[in-house]
């Protein structure tokens, strides 16, 4: 398989786009280069990455979502793979609206499992296409931010940064 990579700069520090030039399949900061590497050789042990041509539309959406319009990532591609529960966890995580959180309870609700919060955080945090698939709009019982391979930090400006593009005052959690 042949994936191109492709870096963007955004407000809270690079990021380098993976895809195979028809939908993406992995998104990652690029000071985790460790962390994709992993994920990249975990999900697709036999892919060729190089360096992307010229931009792709995946660049210039995402630089449209760091610019504010935060519904452009929304109709994104991804590539379909993972374990079946995971991609049922990833693909309702995609339905949680910009500017609003979900617990990790109220995410394993919502997709017919009302006993498997921890098993939705593990899902979670095999997502490999951070910001698209919004792992980051998901937040522990009480509404505190956890487990983000991003960094909190980046947790916290992705959530208010859709949230003031939403124009929520506040990040409402479900």
């Amino acid at each position: 398989m042949q994936f191109f990579v492709e870096r963007i700069r955004t407000p809270i520090g690079s990021l380098l786009i993976t895809h195979d030039g028809k939908a993406l399949a992995n998104i990652a900061f690029a000071d985790r280069q460790e962390r994709r590497e992993k994920e990249l050789e975990r999900d697709f042990p036999d892919a060729e990455v190089k360096r992307a041509p010229k931009p792709t539309n995946f660049a210039t959406v995402l630089a449209r979502y760091f610019d504010g319009d935060i519904q452009a990532i929304d109709r994104l591609p991804v590539l379909d793979f993972g374990t079946d529960f995971q991609k049922r966890c990833w693909k309702a995580l995609r339905r949680v609206a910009p500017g609003t959180t979900r617990t990790y309870g109220g995410h394993a609700r919502a997709i017919g499992r009302p006993n498997a919060p921890r098993a939705v955080g593990a899902a979670n945090g095999f997502n490999p296409i951070s910001i698209v698939v919004p792992c980051h709009r998901l937040v522990g019982a009480d509404g505190s931010l956890v487990h983000y391979g991003g960094g909190l930090e980046r947790k916290r400006w992705l959530i208010d940064h859709e949230a003031h593009y939403a124009g929520a005052e506040q990040c409402p959690s479900e």
